[in-house]
């Protein structure tokens, strides 16, 4: 599938965007809101060897059980999250982290609104 002439120029201003966060101290809460009723999310870094995407989720909302070829790294910022992980339950709130295992199944619900970081290391 090529690229069309808006998704090219759509994803120079996303990667703009990103360049203007390098070499600045940054507040992670700052830099995406909440959004009532839904998931909102920011990639901040995209490399090959992985990624680094913040998402805030509304009271409620969560991601349904799905598995990734790479390792995971779940920070929570803000608030607090249930993560199953191959079906086992593990509460996590703010200022800690989980690491969900590649091709492991795994789903998150928010028991309140609440922010986090995804690393994914692909390398």
């Amino acid at each position: 599938m090529k690229d069309t002439p808006e998704t090219l120029e759509k994803n120079e201003k996303q990667d703009k965007k990103r360049e203007e966060l390098i070499g600045k101290v940054l507040v992670t809460n700052d830099l995406l809101q909440y959004q009532e009723g839904t998931v909102a999310s920011r990639m901040i870094v995209f490399k090959k060897a992985g990624t680094i995407t913040l998402f805030s989720f509304d009271k409620g909302e969560g991601l349904s059980e799905h598995s990734a070829p790479y390792d995971a790294i779940l920070t929570v910022t803000d608030g607090v999250a249930e993560v199953s992980i191959a079906g086992r339950p593990f509460t996590v709130r703010t200022g800690e982290m989980i690491i969900m295992p590649a091709n492991i199944p795994h789903a998150l619900q928010a028991k309140q609104r609440f922010k986090m970081t995804l690393t994914m290391v692909k390398e």
